[in-house]
């Protein structure tokens, strides 16, 4: 899907407020709000716009332990990745897995309640055999920068 300069602006209006009215986001496109509406559910059947979410201060609600985690597989066969992504896919307090190129074949963010929690979560890992060979754990001591909202200006080709 090609986008346009309004497409973009939907999508910068809804980065910043997924709860935005539809009045709103029409004033912020430059459109009346039915053809702004058409546009959106365009940008969502199109697999761009993929769900809406409330961004959580969990530390005002419960002390948590972020971690990141770098995961060597013992063996690169692509069984070995499919199932080590399936265990990963169906672990709740691992928020973000990515394939990475490199010294290591993963790197994962983990939040648990505590540090405990987060070796549980390790030794549970290793102990289903999912490839595992060397993990290295850092943890997050203090949040500097954590942005949700893409920089779709720097990211995506001038539009007009």
């Amino acid at each position: 899907m090609k986008l346009d300069a309004i497409d973009l602006r939907i999508l910068e209006a809804i980065q910043a407020d997924g709860r935005i009215t539809k009045l709103a986001l029409a004033e912020k496109a430059g459109l009346s709000p039915t053809p702004c509406w058409v546009r959106l559910r365009k940008l969502e059947k199109a697999g761009i716009v993929t769900g809406y979410h409330a961004r959580l201060a969990l530390r005002r609600v419960a002390p948590v332990a972020s971690v990141f985690v770098e995961v060597t597989l013992g063996n690169h066969r692509q069984a070995d990745f499919d199932r080590f992504e399936r265990a990963i896919a169906s672990t709740p307090e691992i928020v973000a897995c990515w394939s990475v190129g490199g010294g290591v074949d993963y790197m994962l963010k983990v939040v648990t309640a505590d540090i405990d929690a987060y070796q549980r979560l390790v030794d549970e890992l290793l102990g289903r055999d999912i490839g595992i060979d060397r993990y290295f754990t850092y943890i997050v001591t203090k949040t500097v920068k954590e942005e949700a909202v893409l920089p779709l200006d720097s990211l995506l080709p001038q539009v007009n």
